[in-house]
């Protein structure tokens, strides 16, 4: 499907693919046929990509859920899932979380390139990445409870990861808007820049991560994120585990 179907346009370049929310009329609401591109699109990237490069086209990252399109009574609208049982509710919502869930796959690195409005899917969406590079426009909003809903793209979790459950229990249950430089204080932005220059900051990241042994990234990414649910006897084994593979593969022992 093209992107004017879609919303979507979905680029490979290399080792980089970049994924660009392509509906600005409408600030790149978000919507099921959305998803389900994106999440074609992640099934079938090359082997060889090793940067995913998420973005909004014009003054926005993602306004969230097109509440026209849900709205209605066509497939993936609240009427038709309200009609389902809770086991077929559920699992067509978690292939909607696919579109988000391969973000963080362990060969992969994710880079959400944020600019004005990321609210409620648009948030939830920029969390799914490893990376967030904001525009000093930045307007975050976990909007969901303001429809009498709750966040179910995958993004509670990974809020909570950045900033801890008390400040998450906040942001959700009050639908409240964060500007980038409290996104920054809180944990929730790798890096904050003028708005004229979010572009090249993420080129310049890409830069940065491809410069570096691709195998070595993806021991050092599954080390940090798997660090919290382990014991410090146990990661420090992970890193010791870890660097013996390493080792091995650059003497060119590696099984």
């Amino acid at each position: 499907m093209t992107a004017e179907a879609t919303g979507v346009r979905l680029e490979c370049d290399g080792a980089v693919a970049t994924v660009t929310l392509a509906r600005p009329d409408v600030l790149n609401a978000q919507t099921p046929a959305l998803w389900q591109a994106v999440r074609d699109f992640s099934r079938k990237l090359p082997g060889d990509v090793r940067v995913v490069v998420v973005r909004g086209e014009g003054r926005a990252f993602s306004a969230g859920l097109d509440l026209s399109v849900v709205g209605a009574s066509g497939p993936g609208s609240f009427a038709e899932l309200s009609t389902l049982s809770e086991q077929e509710c559920a699992d067509r919502i978690a292939e909607f979380q696919d579109a988000f869930n391969w973000l963080h796959r362990p060969d992969l690195v994710s880079i959400a390139a944020v600019q004005g409005h990321a609210i409620g899917a648009g948030f939830q969406l920029a969390l799914a990445c490893d990376l967030r590079v904001l525009a000093e426009d930045v307007r975050f909003s976990m909007a969901e409870v303001t429809l009498g809903l709750v966040p179910d793209l995958a993004g509670t979790k990974r809020l909570v990861e950045l900033v801890g459950y008390s400040r998450a229990l906040e942001i959700c249950a009050t639908g409240r808007r964060l500007d980038a430089a409290e996104a920054d204080r809180i944990g929730l932005a790798t890096l904050v820049v003028p708005t004229g220059e979010l572009a090249g900051a993420v080129s310049d990241l890409t830069a940065g991560l491809l410069a570096n042994d691709r195998e070595a990234v993806v021991e050092i990414k599954a080390l940090l994120a798997g660090a919290s649910g382990r014991t410090h006897a146990e990661q420090e084994r992970a890193e010791r585990e870890a660097q013996t593979r390493r080792l091995r593969e650059l003497a060119g022992r590696g099984e």
